[in-house]
Order: structure tokens, then sequence, then C-alpha cells
């Protein structure tokens, strides 16, 4: 966002700076064509007219073969500077505006760029917080279900502590209990037998 900030405050100082250039670029060139004419018309005014003063029964000096109409030639000197001024001047306003519009097309690029970007990292921003909220859920319930399975696991094994002794008598060798258990089948025999009305022998 600080970037952001800093290219639109550097964007908007280079479009004054621009618009200043073009602005003095135009006023300077029309400055300078208003020059170019001012003595282009001096200069052919200049050519018309003539220093020396003639008179009708004075004949011109040996020195001079034809009147004198100022320095035509070195006319060029200052209206040829003030041409490549004015050129100077127009090329400068064609160049800033170039690098105007030039800038511009990519400070529009990188905003298109940047909202494209802005607009993706949203998206992959609510789509991670999505994925947190259903991890986060099946974590809850997970938790659930673990503690529920652990309080099923301590009472069956509390279950099993109060079952054991009566299970497992450590007194008693295996045969014993073998014998035990004959007796026991034996007595349910006899008990069924009685059930069912028949003859003990």
């Amino acid at each position: 966002m600080l970037q952001w900030l800093r290219l639109q405050s550097s964007v908007k100082k280079k479009n004054q700076k621009n618009e200043q250039t073009v602005k003095d670029a135009k006023e300077g060139s029309a400055a300078v064509k208003s020059a170019i004419a001012v003595l282009k018309e001096f200069y052919e005014k200049a050519g018309e007219a003539t220093v020396l003063v003639q008179k009708s029964h004075a004949e011109p000096p040996e020195l001079f073969d034809e009147p004198y109409k100022g320095m035509q030639a070195e006319n060029g000197g200052i209206i040829g500077m003030l041409e490549v001024i004015q050129s100077d001047f127009a090329r400068l306003e064609a160049e800033t505006n170039s690098a105007e519009a030039s800038a511009q097309q990519e400070y529009n690029t990188f905003m298109e760029d940047s909202k494209a970007n802005k607009a993706e990292k949203k998206k992959e921003s609510e789509q991670k917080m999505f994925k947190k909220q259903d991890e986060t859920q099946a974590l809850t319930l997970k938790e659930e279900d673990l503690d529920g399975t652990q309080k099923e696991l301590d009472a069956a094994m509390d279950y099993y502590d109060k079952l054991k002794p009566t299970c497992v008598d450590a007194g008693v060798s295996y045969e014993e209990r073998v014998a035990r258990r004959k007796d026991e089948i034996e007595s349910l025999r006899q008990a069924l037998q009685i059930m069912q009305g028949e003859d003990i022998a």
C-alpha cells in the first residue's frame, strides 16, 4: 500500500512538471514565433529603405555601386538562430508530451496489474480463510470424537478393573480351574435334565 501511495505521488509530481514544461515550451515557441515575424518584417522594410538620401544633383560616391540597404546577408543569422530555438521548443513540447503519454500508459498498466493482483490475492485469502474454517471445524469434531472415545475407554478400563479379580484368580492353578469347569458343566447338565423331567441315574 505504501509503495502504491509513493507511486501515486511520484506520478502526480511528474505529471505537474511535464504540464509546466509543455506550457513553458508553448509560450516560448509563441514568443520566438512573434520575434521571428517582427524581425522578418523589419528586414523586409530595411531592404526597401536606403540609408543614404540621394539628391538629384549629386552623384553617388564611387564607393557604392548601389544604394545601401542594411546588412541583409546577416539577417539569416538571427532569424536562423530564432528558428532553431523555435524548433527546439517544438521538439521539447513533443518529447515531453510523448514522455507523458508513455508514463501515463505505464502507470495505467501498473494500476491494472495491481488491481488484478489485488483481486487474486483477495480471492486466495478468502479461499484460505474458508479452508481454515473447514479445518478448524473438522479439528473441533475430531477433538469431540477423541474426548468421547477417551471417556468410553476410561469407562471400559474401570469395568475391566472391576472384573479382573473375578476372572483371574491368582491362587488357583490351571488344572484346578479345568476340574472346576468340568464340575460346573456336569452340574448344569444335571439341572437341565431335571428341568426336562428326565430321571437322573
